[in-house]
């Protein structure tokens, strides 16, 4: 059965402020835990005005603390703007104060843009080339320690954090197979590779000793309400955030607005048919359908729901309806 998930940027709305973002991505991990979700991720963002999970590890501290089973992780951690031993203390922290709650998801994209990525690494010495190598090395420290072995990750030595890797191409599909890793795909925002990704992944997969079958999740953006109508003037928010992020106008996560046709032109109506083609927004009837259609195409392991709405109590309502509806979905199964 198809399990389910949430992937938050911690959104800071138009008129708000990060700790707001912050304490609603608390309370929505909390619903999720509710609600029967498996696990809720954060995203490393970096000199965006509209996500306040820039310090990811320490977001995640923050939402494990205020929630008991959920599992709780980075989906991802961009690794090349990090040393991989710094990353493993953290995550290795993680695991030390909330056992068997941890996960690591790894990118290999900087999460920003490159005056940024130059602010965070002092140059641009980290080589998204060197990802796989660096994957290797941050999964050694999640090792026990071996006699002499001169750095060790402490806490992080002998905890085994799970590593995913992300990705947005049939990249990282090959490593996450070459690796016999669990591989996440950003279908939810960039969803031309998916199938070439997923068929990647699967054919080429090596059982190890973290996995013996490949295991794919993917992201689905999921805004649900009482009505299409609804649902689609809360889904406005994030089609106004992805044109002028990719006009190179980012912000905070924008009201919803009546007609969004009317307030864009075809070239970003076009833009938004690409970016956003994996989404499913609706009443519960049309989640339903929408759920069955991506999970039959993709036969996923998992779905990664994620909902950039406005209104923090739409965001739960959505929530909410998604697991009802995905509940009633494995009843009939």
């Amino acid at each position: 059965m198809t399990a389910l998930s949430v992937l938050d940027l911690s959104p800071i709305v138009a008129g708000g402020d990060a700790a707001q973002a912050l304490h609603n991505s608390r309370e929505l991990a909390k619903n999720a835990e509710r609600l029967g979700y498996r696990r809720f991720w954060l995203a490393e963002h970096h000199n965006m005005t509209g996500v306040a999970s820039a310090a990811t590890a320490v977001a995640i501290g923050y939402v494990a603390e205020g929630t008991s089973t959920i599992r709780v992780g980075a989906g991802g951690v961009m690794l090349p703007n990090h040393a991989p031993l710094v990353i493993a203390e953290q995550f290795g922290t993680l695991a030390a104060l909330y056992p068997g709650r941890i996960d690591l998801g790894l990118g290999r994209a900087p999460g920003t843009d490159q005056v940024t990525s130059r602010a965070l690494r002092r140059g641009l010495s980290g080589d998204i080339d060197a990802f796989p190598r660096d994957v290797v090395e941050l999964m050694s420290y999640f090792q026990p320690a071996r006699p002499g072995q001169l750095v060790q990750a402490v806490p992080g030595a002998g905890l085994k954090v799970p590593v995913w890797i992300l990705g947005s191409s049939t990249y990282g599909a090959q490593l996450a197979a070459a690796l016999g890793l669990p591989y996440a795909f950003a279908s939810h925002f960039a969803p031309a590779d998916m199938d070439a990704a997923l068929a990647a992944y699967r054919s080429q997969f090596r059982p190890s000793e973290h996995l013996d079958k490949p295991y794919a999740m993917l992201g689905l953006n999921v805004v649900a309400a009482e009505t299409d109508q609804a649902a689609m003037r809360l889904f406005t928010s994030l089609q106004q955030a992805f044109i002028n992020l990719r006009t190179g106008r980012p912000g905070p996560l924008p009201p919803p607005v009546d007609n969004i046709e009317a307030a864009i032109d075809p070239s970003a109506s076009s833009l938004l048919q690409q970016t956003l083609a994996r989404s499913v927004v609706g009443s519960p009837a049309t989640v339903k359908a929408g759920l069955d259609a991506f999970i039959a195409r993709t036969g996923a392991d998992e779905i990664m729901v994620t909902a950039q709405i406005f209104d923090h109590a739409a965001r739960v309502r959505s929530f909410e309806i998604t697991a009802a509806v995905h509940a009633d979905r494995q009843a009939a199964a």
